[in-house]
C-alpha cells in the first residue's frame, strides 16, 4: 500500500471553483452617519470574497508532492492529540485510536475522552475567558479569522488534506472541496460579521438622540458538538459563534479527531486566544450530560443525526428551569433526501448527477440523495441500464488511490448499521435488489454502491435516512406525476431536493410543491455540493433548525444585540400639549413639586433623627420592642 499512496492522488480535477464576487454591503444596511465610543467606524468597508480554488494535483505539481508527503507523515507518525483547556493540555483516563476506516489495524491518531471533571472545567475556563473575548475589538477578532484562513488555505492544507483523507475515507476530490469550503467559512464570515455590525437603526432626530445598536455574544458558554463527515462544517460549529464574541467547548467527533485538531492548531496559530475554544473529545452521553445540566449554557452548536438532536433538545428542555437565559439551539440532523425527474429531464444529466450524489463519500453526506423518482417513460429505456452499469463499475477502495469513487464506510457503527438495512432490504417483498447489496469488514467497512427498487412509498426506505451508498428507486406512471409530487412531498423532509427537467411550467409547479419540504430545492443539478456563499445550506421540519450555514442567519444565532439610545435633549415638562395646560399653572406646579420634595426631605431627616435618638440615645436600652423591659 505505502507504495501506492504517490499514485493515490486523483486527477482531472477542475481547476477552479466557480468565483463569487459578491458585495456584502447594501440590502436593508444603511451607511454610519455618526459614531460613538462603543462602536467600531472606519473598518468595516465594501468588501467582496471569491470562493477558494481547487487544486490540480496534476504530476509533478508542487501541491501533489507536498500532498504526498503529507500522507506518509500521518500514516508514518501516530500523531497524539490532547485535550486542550485554556492552552494547557490535559491527559485522559484511556487511550483510544483513530484508524483508517477502509484499513482499521491502521492508527493515525492516540486519544482520550474527557471525564465529567475536565468538561466542567473547561465550560469555567470558557466563562472565564469570555469576560475578556466579548471584548475584544470585531476588527481584531476579523483579523485572526483572515490569518487563520490564510494558513488553512496554504500552509496548513495538505495536512488537513491527509488527515481527512486518512482518517474520515475521504477520496482527494472530496477532501479537497472540504477544505476549501472551511477555507470559504473562514473568509466569508468576518465579510458577514461587517454586514451586521454596519447595520444601523433609524436616526431621523439626531439633534435630540442617537440610537446604535452594538453585537454582543450569549451570556454563558456555547457547547460545539461536530459530526465525522466534514471537517470544514466541524471547525465551523466551534469557531462560528467564537467569532461572535461566544466561548466554546468543542467536541470533535472521534472518527475526525486528527483533521479536526489541525484546524485548532491553525486557530491558535492565527492568534485566538486561550480560553475561547476549547477542544474537548469526550464520550457523547457524558459530554450531553454535563453540558446541558450547566446553569449557564447559552448554547448548543450541533450536526449529526435527528434522533440525537432531539434527544438533545429534550435535555436542555428538562432542565429549562434550572438555566440563566435561554439556550440557543442550532441543530442540522440530516433528512432524506430525493432527484425528482419530469419525463421532459435529460436522461444522461439524471444519471451523471445521481450516481455523483448517491454515491461520493459513501453516501454519507447529510445531502446525500436517498431516493431516485423516475417516470415510466425514462426509466427502462434510457435511465436503469446506464445507471446500473455505472453503479457496478465503481471503484471502492483505499481513499488514497487514484481510481477509488469512495471508500469504506466511516466506522464498526456504521457498518453495522448499514448490514441491517441490507438485510432488511434482502426481506422486505416491496424491495428488490437491482445492483450492489454486498458488504465486507474483513479489513476495512466497505459497503458496495447498492441500488434498491422500491414500489411502495409506504416503505421504509423511502422515509428514513440512510447515510449510507444506497439508492433507492421508484418508478411512478407518467400520468400519476401530480400525486406522487405530493406524496414525496408528505414523506420527504430532507434537507436537500433535486428536479430534473427541460419543462418550465413543471419546474414552476415544483417550486410550489416543495416549498416547505426542503431547504434546498436545486433544478437540473445534484442535490450534494452547495457552495458556501452561493447555496447557504440548511433545512427545517425534523431535520434541523434551518440556519443557513454560510449567510448573515446563522451568525445572528449567536449574538445578544444590545440597542442604546443617548439623548442629547431630555424632556423636562410631564404635560402633553393636547392637555391644554398653561405655561404658569406648569411653572406652578413645578414650584409646587420643588417644595414639597423640599419638605419630603425634611421629613425624612427629621424622622431619621427620632429613630437614632430611639436607637442611639441610651446605651442602656434596646430597641423598643412591645414588651421590651429596661435592664
Amino acid at each position: 500500500m505505502m507504495s501506492k499512496v504517490a499514485h493515490g492522488i486523483a486527477l482531472n480535477m477542475r481547476s477552479r471553483l466557480p468565483r463569487l464576487e459578491a458585495s456584502v454591503i447594501g440590502g436593508l444596511l444603511r451607511k454610519k452617519s455618526g459614531s460613538t465610543p462603543l462602536t467600531e467606524d472606519g473598518g468595516f468597508k465594501e468588501s467582496s470574497v471569491a470562493n477558494e480554488q481547487l487544486l490540480t494535483y496534476e504530476l509533478g505539481s508542487d501541491e501533489r508532492s507536498d500532498l504526498e508527503y503529507a500522507l506518509l507523515g500521518v500514516l508514518n507518525r501516530v500523531e497524539h492529540v490532547p485535550i486542550v483547556i485554556k492552552g494547557q493540555e490535559f491527559p485522559a483516563n484511556q487511550e483510544l485510536q483513530q484508524v483508517l476506516p477502509y484499513n482499521f489495524k491502521q492508527p493515525i491518531a492516540r486519544y482520550g475522552h474527557a471525564h465529567n471533571v475536565l468538561i466542567n472545567l473547561a465550560i469555567d475556563e470558557s466563562l472565564e475567558a469570555q469576560a475578556k473575548w466579548d471584548k475584544t475589538r470585531l476588527s481584531d477578532r476579523i483579523q485572526i479569522w483572515e490569518k487563520a484562513a490564510t494558513l488553512i488555505a496554504g500552509r496548513y492544507r495538505t495536512d488537513i488534506i491527509a488527515a481527512t483523507m486518512l482518517g474520515q475515507g475521504k477520496t482527494l476530490r472530496q477532501a479537497e472541496e472540504d477544505v476549501a469550503e472551511l477555507v470559504d467559512l473562514m473568509r466569508i464570515n468576518p465579510i458577514l460579521l461587517r454586514e451586521l455590525a454596519n447595520y444601523e437603526l433609524i436616526n431621523d432626530s439626531s439633534e435630540a438622540c442617537w440610537n446604535f445598536m452594538r453585537l454582543r455574544g450569549l451570556t454563558g458558554f456555547v457547547a460545539a458538538i461536530s459530526p465525522f463527515n466534514f471537517t470544514g462544517l466541524a471547525a465551523n460549529l466551534a469557531f462560528a459563534p467564537a467569532l461572535m464574541g461566544n466561548t466554546v467547548v468543542w467536541k470533535p467527533s472521534d472518527s475526525a479527531i486528527l483533521s479536526n485538531y489541525f484546524v485548532f492548531e491553525a486557530m491558535r496559530e492565527a492568534g485566538l486566544p486561550d480560553g475561547v475554544v476549547n477542544f474537548v473529545p469526550a464520550d457523547d452521553s457524558t459530554f450531553a450530560d454535563v453540558v446541558t445540566q450547566h446553569s449557564q449554557l447559552a448554547g448548543i452548536n450541533f450536526t449529526g443525526t435527528s434522533t440525537v438532536l432531539k434527544v438533545l433538545w429534550q435535555l436542555v428542555a428538562s432542565n429549562l428551569n434550572f438555566y440563566q437565559n435561554y439556550p440557543r439551539l442550532v441543530g442540522e440532523g440530516g433528512g432524506k433526501n430525493f432527484h425528482f425527474v419530469h419525463p421532459s429531464a435529460d436522461p444522461d444529466t439524471v444519471v451523471a448527477c445521481t450516481i455523483r450524489s448517491a454515491f461520493e463519500y459513501a453516501g454519507q453526506k447529510c445531502s446525500s440523495c436517498s431516493m431516485l423518482y423516475v417516470p415510466e417513460s425514462l426509466w427502462k429505456d434510457d435511465i436503469m441500464e446506464p445507471l446500473l452499469n455505472t453503479t457496478s463499475s465503481l471503484c471502492v477502495g483505499h481513499a488514497t488511490y487514484c481510481d477509488c469513487f469512495c471508500s469504506a464506510v466511516i466506522n464498526r457503527k456504521a457498518y453495522d448499521r448499514i448490514y441491517m438495512w441490507l438485510r432488511y432490504i434482502a426481506q422486505s417483498p416491496s424491495c428488490k435488489f437491482l445492483a450492489g447489496g454486498t458488504c465486507d469488514k474483513k479489513q476495512g467497512y466497505f459497503v458496495d454502491p447498492t441500488v434498491v427498487l422500491v414500489n411502495d412509498l409506504d416503505n421504509i426506505i423511502c422515509r428514513e435516512e440512510l447515510l449510507a451508498p444506497i439508492l433507492g428507486v421508484y418508478v411512478y406512471p407518467d400520468n400519476k406525476i401530480v400525486e406522487t409530487m405530493a406524496k414525496v412531498a408528505e414523506i420527504n423532509h430532507g434537507l436537500t431536493g433535486s428536479v430534473f427537467a427541460k419543462d418550465q411550467d413543471f419546474i414552476t409547479r415544483a417550486y410550489e410543491v416543495f416549498r416547505f419540504n426542503v431547504g434546498n430545492l436545486i433544478v437540473n443539478d445534484k442535490s450534494t455540493g452547495s457552495m458556501v456563499g452561493q447555496q447557504p445550506f440548511g433545512a427545517g421540519h425534523m431535520t434541523g433548525t434551518s440556519d443557513k450555514l454560510g449567510s448573515p442567519y446563522s451568525l445572528l444565532r449567536w449574538t445578544s444585540p444590545q440597542v442604546i439610545k443617548e439623548s442629547y435633549k431630555p424632556h423636562v415638562n410631564i404635560y402633553h400639549p393636547y392637555m391644554q395646560v398653561s405655561e404658569a399653572v406648569q411653572e406652578q406646579g413645578a414650584d409646587l413639586m420643588e417644595q414639597e420634595d423640599s419638605n419630603e426631605k425634611i421629613e425624612k431627616v427629621t424622622s431619621e433623627m427620632k429613630r437614632d435618638e430611639m436607637y442611639l440615645g441610651d446605651n442602656s436600652l434596646e430597641p423598643i420592642t412591645g414588651d421590651s423591659k429596661t435592664k
